[in-house]
């Protein structure tokens, strides 16, 4: 049902560096960069998948991430989790909690670990379900 998810920027060029690296911890890449539409970049696994776009506001405003904002990013293991947390981490990203178990176990466990990218941006990275 969600194609692409966006998120506002002030500094394209950082912005392209976070999420390049970010988008190749996921197993995705840069699919389609609009120079001409404030830097509209659009990342994913490919056009048939959801995708999360980083782009400056088009109204020419100031970037600022939302309160009580968030994306949540899909892992296909906790293993990765734990690597698309520490991406964003050396990547300029912030910590909001480490990767770890939340919640019951079994089919109910919630793997999650939290971060900001370099705009405030907040995202989970996670993985529900048994190992």
């Amino acid at each position: 049902m969600i194609g692409y998810a966006t998120l506002g920027t002030n500094d394209l060029d950082r912005a392209l560096v976070f999420y390049d690296g970010l988008a190749s911890a996921m197993g995705g890449k840069r699919l389609l960069t609009m120079p001409d539409t404030r830097g509209f970049t659009l990342y994913g696994a490919g056009r048939d998948k959801p995708m999360l776009a980083v782009t400056r506001p088009y109204d020419g405003g100031t970037a600022s991430a939302g309160n009580g904002t968030m994306v949540a990013l899909m892992a296909d293991s906790r293993a990765q989790v734990d690597a698309i947390y520490h991406k964003a981490i050396e990547l300029g990203g912030s910590d909001e909690g480490a990767p770890g178990l939340r919640g019951g176990v079994g089919d109910q466990a919630f793997y999650g670990a939290y971060f900001r990218d370099p705009d405030g941006n907040k995202f989970c990275a996670y993985r529900t379900g048994e190992e």
